[in-house]
């Protein structure tokens, strides 16, 4: 499975590289392929280098203006003229999507999928990794846009909140069938 993982590419403390480092074995060992920004920096880094060092394959999607930070040796890498054709292909190229930590890149990616999916543009399955609460405040206003009438599905159909990284990829082989 390509699992498309939107996630910062800041350094973080271990609070959130730890958890993203068992998610990113996780999917090596499970043998499926990250699809990634394709940045070799930050937390793009500790989750491509998990993922490789378990024996995953990493797919990039860089973008011209970051190409700079593009990983070396990545199993394929796509270089996208902006972000939005780096979105684009992104989510063309993944069958589940994972959002992990992340400032306001991730967030613009997280509402995009989930936009998608709201218009039944998509049915890949969506995990929101709620490392150490982060997106604590996030998931209370989806629930209360859900609450108050302004999603037309349920929370539920659009995304999936898994609080451990076992608990997301477990959830994404049950939606696709591969358990």
């Amino acid at each position: 499975m390509n699992i498309c993982v939107f996630l910062s590419a800041a350094d973080l403390d271990e609070r959130y590289t730890r958890p993203a480092r068992e998610f990113a074995e996780l999917i090596g060992k499970a043998g499926h392929t990250l699809v990634w920004g394709g940045s070799d920096v930050g937390l793009m880094k500790v989750v491509a280098d998990g993922v490789h060092q378990a024996g995953g394959r990493l797919l990039g999607v860089s973008v011209e203006f970051l190409a700079a930070k593009a990983r070396p040796g990545a199993d394929e890498m796509v270089i996208a003229a902006d972000l939005a054709e780096r979105k684009r292909l992104l989510l063309e190229k993944a069958d589940a999507v994972v959002i992990m930590v992340g400032g306001t890149g991730t967030l613009d990616e997280a509402t995009e999928i989930l936009e998608l999916k709201k218009h039944g543009r998509t049915g890949k399955p969506v995990v929101l990794l709620n490392t150490a609460g982060f997106y604590d405040g996030l998931e209370q206003q989806f629930r209360r846009m859900e609450d108050e009438g302004f999603l037309p599905r349920p929370l539920s159909e659009l995304v999936f909140f898994a609080e451990e990284p076992v608990g997301a990829l477990a959830y994404l082989e049950d939606s696709s069938g591969i358990r």
